[in-house]
């Protein structure tokens, strides 16, 4: 009998123990940065956007090459998805060029959808409902800063989007305490089972790591920002963290609005090396998905 295929598309739906698995092989990967093993030699990535990209380009684009793979790089407008061509015949006709596919677009269910009807491994790069490869990106930052992630409280300021929702996720996954702090008219906004505070000190309060993010999101320009003031993170909140705690920012920041250039570019800012650590935590994702065909980390 032929096993599942290895999708990751949310955490929830991915056994704890291996996520666990996979951050400990992005530190071990992230040692050997200067010297990667050939893992993913004659394999190939296809990689399809509908949004616009820098990191989830160039980290997957590198991460795949890096350890001997290959890509191929796709606009929704360059291929039949979503046009004369359903999900369904695209799934079955890219299981047949490629190893696996990673998709950023804005649909969550087009993507679930078309990893059941792919026989190869289907890769969130982002929707507009979650992000899980930023969040294994940035507990493997918090890990690398602070030691292990069990036991840490991470606090969050403004919006409720995706990476907050994966956040939430994930905090019951590897035990760690998620606290968000929004304006009181978004609450409903946030996933079941979510802490949320309106009271933006409460929330800083003996945090180890603070982390924002745009509070205009692609396709929200326009928006009101009105609402988000008391959330920007500035130096009397990050006052109110932890002597060590970090900050972290998934990138890109609107300067200076989210969070003030103070904090930016603090010592305690973390914002560049969780960057980095796109890449590494997306090789080891890349090679759990892959281990079927013989990809193995020593």
């Amino acid at each position: 009998m032929t096993s599942p295929v290895r999708h990751f598309i949310t955490l929830k739906d991915i056994p704890p123990e291996t996520l666990h698995a996979i951050l400990n092989n992005a530190h071990v990967l992230k040692q050997e940065k200067f010297n990667p093993p050939q893992l993913f030699e004659g394999l190939s990535l296809a990689m399809v956007f509908d949004k616009r990209s820098t990191r989830t380009r160039m980290s997957f684009e590198v991460a795949m090459k890096q350890l001997g793979g290959h890509t191929i790089v796709m606009n929704m407008d360059e291929m039949q998805l979503g046009g004369a061509e359903s999900i369904e015949s695209t799934g079955h006709v890219l299981s047949r060029y490629v190893d696996a596919i990673m998709l950023r677009m804005s649909d969550q269910a087009m993507m679930e959808e078309l990893s059941r009807h792919s026989t190869i491994p289907v890769i969130n790069g982002m929707t507009n409902l979650s992000h899980p490869c930023q969040i294994m990106a940035d507990l493997l930052t918090i890990e690398e800063k602070l030691g292990a992630i069990k036991g840490k409280k991470i606090a969050w300021f403004g919006d409720c989007n995706n990476v907050s929702n994966t956040f939430v996720e994930a905090a019951p996954i590897f035990d760690f305490d998620f606290i968000m702090a929004c304006p009181e008219e978004l609450h409903n906004k946030a996933p079941k089972g979510a802490q949320i505070t309106a009271d933006p000190a409460k929330a800083a309060g003996g945090a180890d790591v603070i982390v924002t993010d745009t509070w205009v999101s692609m396709g929200q320009e326009g928006k009101s920002l009105d609402m988000f003031w008391p959330y920007q993170v500035n130096a009397d909140l990050m006052a109110r963290a932890k002597d060590h705690a970090i900050f972290l920012h998934c990138l890109p920041m609107h300067e200076w609005e989210e969070v003030t250039e103070e904090v930016a570019k603090s010592k305690a800012s973390a914002i560049y090396d969780e960057a980095e650590n796109r890449l590494h935590a997306q090789k080891a994702i890349l090679a759990w998905c892959l281990e079927d065909t013989g990809v193995k980390i020593t």
